[in-house]
């Protein structure tokens, strides 16, 4: 085998393809986004805007739940086989979609598509992470975005057109035969694995040993609450998609409401993802120069604005400029999410991590889509707007509070993390809070002197009963593993002196014997 080497340009070619197989990917979506709240609303006559929205919430629900198995199976069996399964989950789609006899087919159809979309995008995102190393990781993801979404664009528009020419059915969803088609033979024919550069970064940015790899219930909660960081990137996404749900859903009927015919309908449910899509092959590079805390908190505010533009138009043009706005505001976070969270999370975990953070994020579709139509039905479609808009801005305040800078700038070392603390700088510290993470049947059977016992699988929730502004240790058996994860814990959880015992108690007891 050839040596594995990380960088865009060298691993051009794969990344290249990788670029054009999202591209189908974000096709398959696109697809939807114009005629299927007209198809409710004319073949099936759904009045409720709870029940027409009611295909989002099915696929959101099943790409976020697949989003998490992507992550997991593609550490575990590789990310090409479970980009190859996206795409054979996806053939019966369109064929569904074209000939349903009921609503309750299309969303079937629906949750097949969220699980296709959530093997695939997700792999493509993996793979391009694996390729691209640590340098130029924005500029990946914002490549990778601006292909899946340039072609939601034009598959919406395309869609558009056809049904404004041929009608609702059939014809529009021949595209999608083709889609899965072509995407399917590359995946199989020529994307190649990348798990040999996870192995390559990993030994760049420090492997784990086999007692420091988080579990995977450790990875949830550190990515969905724990982490400041990586909650906060997974607090964004949710709110980011729960908008786009929103638009998905909504802004359809907004604008035929409005007397807009399905062609000009098309073109404004392409403007939105048209934006966003080539917005983000600069927006991925420039949070590789400005960092990404700042270009995320105000993409959320200027996506804000961007829905509160459309609520007050009432042509066209006004339409169109509020749909870009809130393009170029997801272009500012959506790329950028995701590289963070490539700063943040380890190589041998960073799958998983992602799987867990695209979970959340696309369970915004379904939150989107349940609250903007139960709120439309409740107080019409402005208010749903409105309240969708003052919930994308509280996001962008919940960065700018809660999360910190995460790229690490070129020629600037990354601050090492705490060393342990020895026994007998231990025991000269009077005040120091130190904690067994143990069981509580090791902690009976010895333990250092003054140690309270929290086990391991109990720190997240206790952790509030520990004082901030002291030095807080924590002990295992023999020092590392246990006593190391948890003080990497609690430094997530804001117990910046938080330290491991060196030796563990083990190191104690024999200091202790020796009398010294």
């Amino acid at each position: 085998m050839s040596e594995v080497r990380l960088g865009l340009r060298e691993n051009l070619g794969q990344f290249t393809l990788l670029v054009v197989v999202n591209a189908f990917v974000g096709a398959m979506v696109g697809m939807e986004r114009t005629i299927l709240p007209p198809i409710a609303e004319q073949e099936f006559h759904l009045a409720a805007r709870t029940a027409v929205l009611s295909f989002i919430v099915v696929f959101g629900v099943t790409k976020a739940l697949t989003n998490y198995l992507a992550g997991r199976l593609s550490d575990r069996f590789g990310r090409k086989h479970v980009l190859v399964g996206g795409w054979l989950v996806a053939a019966p789609v369109q064929f569904l979609l074209m000939w349903a006899p009921s609503w309750n087919w299309v969303l079937f159809a629906n949750a097949l598509l969220g699980v296709s979309q959530g093997l695939t995008w997700s792999t493509t995102v993996i793979m391009k992470i694996d390729l691209a190393g640590p340098a130029k990781r924005g500029l990946a993801m914002g490549w990778n975005e601006f292909a899946g979404y340039v072609a939601v664009a034009g598959s919406a528009l395309a869609t558009g057109f056809i049904a404004a020419r041929y009608g609702l059915r059939p014809e529009p969803f021949y595209l999608g035969v083709g889609f899965v088609a072509v995407g399917l033979l590359l995946s199989v024919l020529v994307v190649r694995e990348t798990r040999h550069h996870v192995a390559a970064e990993s030994k760049l940015h420090g492997a784990l040993p086999p007692e420091g790899m988080p579990t995977q219930r450790e990875i949830f909660w550190r990515t969905s609450l724990l982490d400041r960081n990586l909650s906060s990137v997974s607090q964004a996404g949710l709110v980011n998609n729960l908008n786009d749900g929103m638009a998905w859903g909504l802004f359809p009927i907004f604008f035929a409401a409005a007397r807009m015919d399905l062609g000009q309908i098309g073109t404004l449910a392409a403007i939105y993802p048209a934006t966003w899509g080539v917005s983000q092959l600069f927006t991925g590079a420039w949070s590789d120069r400005v960092g990404r805390k700042w270009l995320i908190a105000a993409g959320m505010w200027v996506q804000a604005v961007g829905i509160g533009a459309v609520v007050v138009s009432s042509g066209f043009v006004g339409f169109a400029a509020g749909a870009a706005l809130l393009g170029v505001g997801t272009a500012m976070v959506y790329p950028t999410l995701l590289a963070a969270i490539g700063d943040v999370a380890h190589p041998s975990w960073r799958a998983s991590s992602v799987g867990v953070y695209r979970l959340w994020r696309d369970l915004g579709y379904a939150v989107g889509a349940l609250l903007a139509g139960v709120t439309a039905d409740a107080l019409g479609l402005p208010a749903a707007m409105w309240l969708v808009a003052g919930l994308t801005f509280a996001s962008g305040l919940v960065v700018a509070v809660r999360m910190s800078e995460t790229l690490r700038r070129p020629g600037v070392p990354s601050r090492p993390e705490p060393t342990c603390v020895e026994p007998v700088e231990l025991q000269a510290t009077s005040n120091a809070v130190i904690v067994d993470v143990r069981s509580p049947d090791e902690y009976a059977a010895g333990h250092v002197d003054r140690a309270i016992n929290i086990p391991l699988e109990a720190l997240s929730r206790r952790a509030s009963e520990l004082p901030r502004h002291v030095l807080v240790v924590t002990v295992c058996g023999k020092g590392g593993g246990r006593s190391d994860r948890a003080a990497a814990e609690l430094r997530s959880l804001g117990f910046d002196s938080a330290r491991s015992l060196c030796g563990g108690t083990q190191a104690w007891m024999q200091r202790a014997a020796r009398g010294t």
